[in-house]
């Protein structure tokens, strides 16, 4: 009945893609990075490491070592001037080209300070040494060099007097590079190692542990996190993101068999209106639909997939078609058959598989099945002068001649009865009806009305031998209707003819 087949392996939908990841482990590096590190040591509450090590909130370099990082901040932070387009419609320079600051870090010079520094790192503070690792994760993290980037957080957080925020912010960014690794139960690990030593646990953290959970196939644990991330979000002031709602619905999806399956598509019902609402893409538009379509509620379906449809997000075949039914199932025939005209006329790229190119083709396609059905369409909605050139199309493509003879029932209601039995004939000469019988009597019927009543005649005679009782009673009650119109316009023939004579 319904065209549309969504794949519900969720994990396909929310794979941790690294370039996710290295999204959230840029916007940490940046808050570590630069963090101030040549301030005055302050006496705070601290908290213990399972070494019974005591951080401190704050500490100062030693002189030797905080020039060498400044130089290092500065050939971080050099940028360039280049021109660019001015895409602001407010400002007086709109469309021209205007100078802007570019990063351009010195990254040799970076290098030359760090391999210095590291050269005599047994004669540095400990806490210096945690300054420079941490730059150094940051060198091999630019340079995509994941492994070693681990291996120089690893070392920041083993120092014994690295300061507090320092250690906080690189045990999350060892635990996202993990997760990049795809190394998760050690970014579980680290997570919550942070959760325990920070004041504050965001949102956006809660969200990373339910992402490293649910690619861990602890789904439970998943979802709690990530309902955590929303409400916290809310509580922070934000709109939550989108793809912890994306793996909200997911793990409802895993864990299916211990909710039940009708409570599972209510959660995941929840999910798609509020990611329709707050992010609408297609994918979201059609698994509401379809989470509709499996709870019954076809109209709702119909106006999620038509949203769809009012948003230009359909681009397959099948969405068009299976939103034309829906509009026909709930007495929409006019909006049904112009849903299939504009897949028809929309245009998308395919790649041919012969010349392997790819080529502007029609979403909606003029198969014999397709054309049925926009017929369908334009004749309930009472546009049949419509659905007849559609269906003329169909009947010179169908391999078989029962859309001829659709067409010339059609023709037949419309009292185009020449056209009935030319439709008709076609359609028993092209063969491989599943009821030929019936074919013939409606012929006889369209012969009837033009009065060519032995040709008629002939063709009830040929219906009359079918094996259905009941067409065999309708086609001989025709033929002794058919006799006795016969009679009559005989002798109304022959009282005129007697009256012009007289």
């Amino acid at each position: 009945m319904f065209y549309i087949d969504l794949d519900m392996r969720w994990k396909t939908v929310i794979s941790m893609k690294k370039l996710n990841l290295l999204r959230l482990f840029s916007a940490l590096l940046v808050a570590c990075i630069f963090m101030p590190v040549d301030t005055f040591a302050q006496s705070s509450e601290s908290n213990k490491s399972k070494k019974q090590t005591t951080y401190k909130k704050a500490r100062v370099l030693q002189t030797a070592t905080a020039k060498k990082i400044t130089k290092v901040t500065e050939a971080l932070e050099r940028v360039k001037i280049v021109e660019i387009k001015d895409t602001n419609k407010e400002s007086e320079t709109y469309g021209q080209m205007i100078p802007t600051e570019e990063p351009d870090p010195d990254m040799p010079t970076v290098i030359k300070i760090l391999t210095e520094m590291r050269s005599k790192a047994s004669e540095m503070k400990s806490y210096d040494r945690s300054i420079m690792w941490n730059y150094w994760g940051y060198v091999y993290y630019t340079e995509e060099n994941y492994p070693e980037a681990i291996k120089a957080y690893t070392k920041v957080i083993d120092e014994e007097e690295v300061t507090l925020p320092l250690r906080n912010g690189t045990l999350l960014t060892l635990a996202t590079l993990h997760m990049v690794e795809e190394n998760y139960p050690k970014g579980i690990e680290l997570i919550l190692i942070w959760m325990d030593e920070v004041e504050t646990v965001t949102a956006q953290s809660w969200s990373l542990l339910a992402t490293a959970y649910f690619q861990t196939e602890d789904y439970k644990k998943a979802l709690d996190a990530s309902i955590t991330a929303v409400d916290m979000a809310e509580v922070e002031g934000y709109t939550p993101k989108e793809n912890w709602y994306v793996i909200m619905a997911a793990c409802y999806e895993e864990l299916k068999k211990q909710i039940g399956e009708k409570e599972t598509l209510l959660k995941q019902l929840d999910i798609y209106e509020i990611l329709v609402n707050l992010y609408p893409k297609k994918r979201y538009f059609l698994q509401l639909g379809q989470t509709y379509g499996v709870l019954e509620r076809e109209k709702d379906y119909m106006v999620a997939l038509n949203a769809a449809y009012q948003s230009d997000y359909l681009d397959k075949e099948g969405e068009y078609l299976t939103l034309a039914q829906l509009l026909l199932m709930n007495g929409n025939p006019y909006w049904a058959a112009s849903v299939i005209v504009s897949g028809q006329e929309k245009e998308v790229l395919v790649t041919n598989q012969e010349t392997k190119k790819e080529e502007l083709q029609p979403v909606v396609k003029d198969t014999e099945k397709n054309l049925k059905l926009l017929a369908d369409s334009w004749r309930m909605a009472q546009e049949i002068d419509k659905a007849i050139p559609v269906l003329e199309k169909a009947a010179k493509i169908s391999e078989d001649g029962e859309t001829y003879v659709l067409l010339g029932n059609l023709y037949l209601s419309e009292d185009k009865l020449k056209d009935a039995v030319d439709a008709i004939e076609k359609g028993i000469k092209k063969g491989k009806l599943k009821k030929i019988a019936q074919a013939h009597l409606t012929l006889g019927q369209a012969h009837y009305e033009l009065q060519n009543f032995e040709e008629a005649k002939k063709q009830f005679r040929m219906a009359a031998r079918d094996k259905d009782k009941k067409i065999k009673k309708t086609a001989n009650s025709w033929i002794k209707y058919t006799e006795n119109e016969e009679s009559r316009a005989k002798n109304l023939e022959l009282r005129r003819n007697y009256i012009k004579q007289s």
